[in-house]
């Protein structure tokens, strides 16, 4: 579905990105199904996404998803090959922002690198709602590796933000998808977008980085390949209202 400030297109992302042309957006903001969930190669790929990320008892029904159980070797491969379609449609000094977890950091920073973009750094996202763990610390981070076409274009988009957000995952009637990430987050890294820009998201999950870029006054183009997924998105891009006051799109000259 399209619309004058967002496409949605339902399918598998690498196939999708095939079809989008060079140069043609200004960053890219994903949050990709990890492949983690344990520490052993069997607990991330025997498991459901949800019996992975799901804690016991929780009363919702999020749907499940596919994609989440590539051993590491083969996510490696699959994420090298996304990225590789993301640097291609990225104009030059377009940030890409990659969620992770800490135990798919080091392959995912390869991902990147092999795709083309140059590594600048790792944003940590706090989450101020997570389990003590007795004997050890407590796993309340994670992460966004932060990655660029070239080089930043500080020129362009002259921002000064944070490498650490604090944010806690929506619950209740706000709550959409198994793994989303906190609005107030994702309004935040879309700033990493120049004004007017177009972001990217390969795994749009219940939109999230569309309807935060919308409110920023971003456009968006997304890909989902769940049809239940993609539905959801489709109605929260539709839902969200625009910006106060548009900003102009950006000098692409």
């Amino acid at each position: 579905m399209t619309d004058p400030a967002w496409t949605l297109h339902h399918g598998d992302a690498l196939t999708v990105l095939h079809t989008l042309p060079d140069d043609s957006v200004d960053a890219v903001i994903t949050d990709p199904p990890y492949c983690s969930g344990g520490t052993a190669t069997a607990q991330r790929t025997s498991r459901t996404t949800r019996g992975k990320y799901v804690s016991t008892g929780v009363e919702h029904q999020l749907a499940d998803f596919d994609g989440d159980n590539r051993d590491q070797r083969g996510y490696l491969a699959w994420m090298t090959l996304v990225l590789t379609q993301c640097y291609r449609t990225a104009r030059h000094g377009a940030p890409l922002l990659l969620f992770t977890d800490f135990r798919q950091l080091p392959v995912n920073s390869d991902a990147l690198q092999a795709a083309g973009f140059t590594w600048s750094g790792i944003v940590t996202w706090h989450k101020p709602i997570a389990r003590p763990r007795k004997g050890g610390f407590k796993r309340d981070c994670e992460y966004v590796l932060w990655g660029v076409k070239g080089h930043v274009d500080a020129v362009r988009n002259p921002v000064y933000l944070p490498g650490l957000y604090s944010a806690s995952q929506p619950r209740g009637s706000q709550r959409h998808h198994i793994t989303q990430k906190p609005d107030q987050l994702m309004r935040e890294l879309v700033k990493i977008c120049p004004e007017g820009g177009t972001v990217l998201d390969p795994f749009t999950g219940s939109g999230s980085t569309g309807a935060a870029a919308l409110t920023n006054g971003r456009g968006f183009i997304g890909i989902e390949h769940s049809a239940h997924y993609a539905d959801i998105a489709r109605q929260r891009l539709i839902s969200t209202p625009p910006p106060l006051q548009a900003s102009p799109p950006p000098d692409r000259t």
